[in-house]
């Protein structure tokens, strides 16, 4: 049996892992044609479960074969001035998700809002990359107005279909919600 020095373990980071082996986040290779759903899949199955082991509300989108949008309840933390904690590589996406950050890194582009005690918050990535700063806009209170069960979630992209999942019942007054929407590389 060979022994492993320290001249064989190659550090990399999260982004090359990712892009190197996408089955470990996703299910599938690179290469499947199945990897857009897959990766939505991880996506809504991470905005559906909560740190808490309790279920949120969430809205998917789907604006092409690979292009989708999703929002979620998740709660987020603020700093002392109100603003979202930074999150993957000081981006706006929550340390605690790495389905929406392996997503990113597999995106050509993904915007990210954050809506944190009345205020909204937006970046745009290229990959998981900032592609400029956090800009704040100005939100509304938001609902949901269709409510479906959630069973399995089996999405099949197709152009123009609108998914809206909302189990554990109504959305709760002054509910955070984060969007996630991105548009995948995919070769």
């Amino acid at each position: 049996m060979e022994r492993y020095t320290a001249d064989q373990i190659q550090a990399i980071t999260f982004e090359e892992h990712v892009r190197a082996r996408p089955a470990m986040y996703f299910r599938v290779a690179r290469e499947s044609p199945e990897l857009p759903t897959e990766i939505l899949q991880q996506v809504v199955w991470d905005a559906l479960h909560h740190r808490d082991g309790t279920h949120g509300q969430i809205s998917v989108e789907i604006e092409s074969d690979l292009a989708f949008s999703v929002e979620d309840d998740q709660r987020r933390t603020g700093d002392e001035r109100g603003r979202p904690v930074p999150g993957f590589f000081g981006s706006l996406v929550d340390k605690e998700r790495w389905a929406p950050a392996a997503a990113a890194v597999l995106s050509v582009r993904t915007v990210v809002e954050v809506r944190l005690n009345g205020r909204g918050f937006r970046q745009e990535l290229a990959g998981a990359v900032s592609a400029g700063d956090w800009d704040e806009f100005a939100t509304s209170k938001l609902r949901y107005t269709d409510h479906i069960p959630a069973g399995p979630v089996v999405l099949r992209p197709r152009r123009g279909h609108r998914l809206v999942i909302a189990p554990g019942g109504t959305a709760r007054p002054g509910m955070r919600r984060e969007s996630f929407a991105g548009d995948l590389l995919y070769s």
